[in-house]
């Protein structure tokens, strides 16, 4: 089996061990580095003999020169690592797209920006002791190439063409398919679907962490009901009260009373959004559960396609598409997915996206460790580490019509990085 990593959706034979998958990915990462390193070799004699011709065209020993010429031959070599390794050394068949310029741009930015504090650093320090205007910058650009080939390539894997490397071994293997009518050649999931497909005969626990959402709270059980009744007859909507100090919890309490389908699991203080879930999946009674976020910025609607998808599937995971939060957030989260991927290997579109539907089970086998915002890092690492398939989905994101989002505070993010740093290493260990 194999994890999905972006809009398609991977299946590979259930029948293939985790060690023979563990070997395979290291031999695919093994040729990828190789790949990558030969495209690098391409990129740093375009670089050095751009420099060099600009050194002797125009020779000088002025530090702000230097780091000029130095951006200019680095931006083409640049170029050349864009078209080599998306087309060879990751096999990224996706169409060139803005977004993906944007961040092929933004790790260059960061190199450029590296590799010149490095030569700044190395040329003051080579500049006494090298009398020759060449030899000496050509010591530092070396320095200031090994420094950034490592921030290159993470860019470049985790970010860049993230979930597009596909090995040929396993594109023979794969049965991919896309969805939101994005297709390739292959089969669309939804061409040609009847509505009554969509439904589900399983029995559903749906999950809502609420914390002071007096505003938004009876919108979204009344909502997400009324949309859930005609798509699955036994379900339960479930929301989990975590402490909050505004009328949340009375209004569940009073939307109960006329809704037997409605209960709630009440936090006596607020223990967090982890703790919430965790309490959440604790207390689901049926075959499938689905958690969402009870602030309106997601549409109960765009879970249509996933209860199809869960008949073939351990997991369905929603990702949000034009992501509706400010800046700082947008980069809180893209430094948790880079950190995610490499302390844990998880390589997902959107770790934290509160919008994923999984088979109750999971939860019965698998005891849920962290209270803190680590918990969806947990959930999806724990169906890597013990072979369960998932599939990705790109949902709508709303703007945030009321109350104030707690994921951005410090105490949350530190608890996060603890609770990162304590786990990745308590699940190495027990793996090893």
């Amino acid at each position: 089996m194999a994890n999905s990593s972006d809009l398609k959706l991977d299946l590979l034979p259930g029948s293939q061990d985790l060690p023979g998958r563990l070997v395979q990915s290291l031999v695919s990462l093994f040729w990828q580095s190789v790949r990558f390193v030969i495209v690098g070799i391409s990129n740093v004699t375009i670089d050095v003999l751009t420099l060099n011709l600009l050194l002797l065209s125009f020779p000088t020993p002025n530090m702000g020169l230097l780091l000029l010429f130095n951006s200019v031959a680095y931006a083409l070599g640049a170029f050349n690592s864009y078209v080599l390794n998306k087309h060879w050394t990751f096999h990224s068949r996706r169409a060139t797209t803005g977004s993906e310029l944007l961040r092929f741009a933004i790790v260059n930015v960061a190199g450029i920006l590296c590799s010149d504090c490095i030569i700044w650093i190395a040329g003051r320090i080579l500049q006494p002791l090298v009398a020759n205007a060449v030899l000496w910058a050509n010591a530092s650009k070396v320095t200031a190439i090994l420094g950034t080939a490592m921030l290159s390539y993470l860019g470049m894997r985790l970010w860049v063409f993230a979930g597009a490397s596909r090995t040929k071994e396993n594109e023979n293997k794969q049965r991919s398919v896309h969805l939101n009518g994005v297709s390739s050649g292959t089969e669309s999931v939804l061409a040609g679907i009847k509505e009554s497909t969509f439904r589900t005969s399983r029995s559903l626990s749906v999950v809502l962490p609420a914390y002071n959402e007096e505003t938004v709270i009876a919108e979204t059980v009344h909502g997400i009901a009324s949309i859930l009744t005609p798509w699955v007859q036994d379900f339960e909507v479930i929301v989990v009260n975590d402490g909050s100090s505004d009328n949340t919890k009375a209004i569940v309490e009073h939307i109960m009373a006329i809704d037997a389908r409605v209960r709630i699991v009440d936090h006596r203080i607020n223990q967090g959004y982890g703790a919430a879930l965790a309490s959440g999946f604790e207390a689901v009674a049926k075959d499938l559960v689905f958690f969402m976020d009870s602030d309106g910025q997601f549409d109960p609607c765009d879970l249509k396609p996933f209860f199809s998808l869960i008949e073939k599937y351990d997991a369905v995971l929603g990702y949000r598409i034009k992501r509706q939060d400010i800046w700082v957030r947008k980069l809180n989260a893209w430094g948790w997915n880079l950190l995610v991927s490499l302390l844990l290997g998880v390589r997902v579109r959107d770790v934290d996206c509160a919008f994923k539907l999984y088979r109750s089970d999971f939860f019965r086998k698998h005891r849920l460790e962290t209270r803190g915002a680590m918990i969806n890092a947990e959930i999806l690492h724990k169906l890597k580490r013990f072979g369960y398939l998932y599939a990705q989905v790109g949902v709508r994101h709303l703007p945030r019509r009321s109350g104030r989002a707690t994921g951005a505070r410090l105490s949350v993010i530190v608890r996060a990085l603890r609770e990162l740093f304590t786990y990745a290493w308590k699940w190495h260990r027990e793996a090893a």
